[in-house]
């Protein structure tokens, strides 16, 4: 890559893309950049100064509460990656990072705008950052670079009510059925959000198999998918032994890409643990290149938008 950005100040996450990390379309699974995204916010959260914050003598810690990813550059097997961050905002129980992974030509690979509370490690109620973790945060400031800004997504946009009763009432296709395990937990034993989308990512063919194989047919092709935006709202956290279940739909149907909702619910409560909006494409595992439906495929697949809203 010609001259690409300077890395942000803090050095966060480094290593490489192991084959077993990737899915059907050869390249890094989504729910693998987000392990590396959390991750990486246990080092930010070291250089603010808040020592140990995910282990269990941690005296307080950081609770994601939104996220906004922007996937710019697919990562294949053996490829290293390193991640710096910085501090885009803070409030007074609030920040807001940006966690940005690149390759080793200085390419991005994955852009992370994550929105954290400071929270206590009992009940997870937030409170005032340390004048020590002020200091760092003013050293760490940063602008979010050209590369991890919204594109796609309106991250502006306040989330709305969502429920399994209405995801239901509103023609959303329930396509994942799942169970938390421990291994997916935190310290705290609170569902890890890289697990919480790696159950979306086991999900998502129940939805899109046929549409990508629509999309494809008579062009030769091997399709797979790729995500190349999304937001993520984090309303509860689940924990072993809660049950999930996914409830999704199509919203937008574009010439090249797909704008998807997720509602991942408890079937028990009724309520809704995480929602999603992402943008999506189709392309050829050979080529590497973007797969465009015909115009009957994208109509037929237009006549399946559902209301959903993050």
């Amino acid at each position: 890559m010609s001259n690409p950005p300077a890395p942000l100040p803090a050095p966060l996450y480094q290593g490489s893309v192991n084959t077993w990390e990737c899915d059907d379309g050869g390249h890094l699974n989504i729910r693998f950049h987000l392990e590396r995204a959390y991750i990486g916010l246990a080092h930010m959260a070291h250089a603010l100064e808040l020592p140990r914050a995910f282990t269990s003598a941690a005296a307080s810690t950081l609770t994601p509460l939104e996220l906004h990813v922007r996937f710019n550059k697919e990562a294949l097997p053996g490829a290293p990656l390193v991640m710096h961050g910085g501090v885009a905002e803070m409030g007074e129980t609030d920040a807001k990072f940006c966690l940005d992974m690149r390759h080793a030509d200085g390419a991005s690979s994955s852009s992370f705008t994550l929105k954290v509370a400071h929270t206590d490690t009992r009940d997870f109620r937030p409170f005032g950052w340390s004048p020590r973790t002020r200091d760092a945060a003013k050293r760490l400031q940063v602008e979010l670079p050209a590369h991890a800004k919204p594109r796609s997504v309106d991250v502006t946009k306040a989330p709305g009510e969502a429920s399994r009763d209405r995801a239901i009432e509103l023609g959303a296709l329930r396509i994942g059925g799942a169970m938390v395990l421990a291994e997916h937990c935190d310290t705290f034993g609170r569902m890890r959000f890289d697990h919480l989308m790696g159950r979306v990512s086991d999900s998502v063919p129940n939805l899109l198999a046929q549409w990508r194989a629509d999309a494809a047919a008579g062009k030769g092709a091997a399709p797979a998918g790729a995500v190349v935006e999304a937001r993520y709202i984090y309303r509860q956290w689940p924990r072993p032994g809660d049950l999930i279940e996914i409830y999704s739909g199509i919203i937008e149907v574009g010439e090249k890409t797909l704008r998807l909702v997720h509602w991942l619910c408890d079937p028990a409560s009724g309520k809704t643990w995480m929602s999603m909006e992402v943008t999506a494409l189709t392309f050829d595992i050979a080529t590497r290149k973007t797969i465009t439906a015909s115009p009957e495929v994208r109509a037929r697949m237009e006549k399946r938008l559902v209301a959903l809203e993050i």
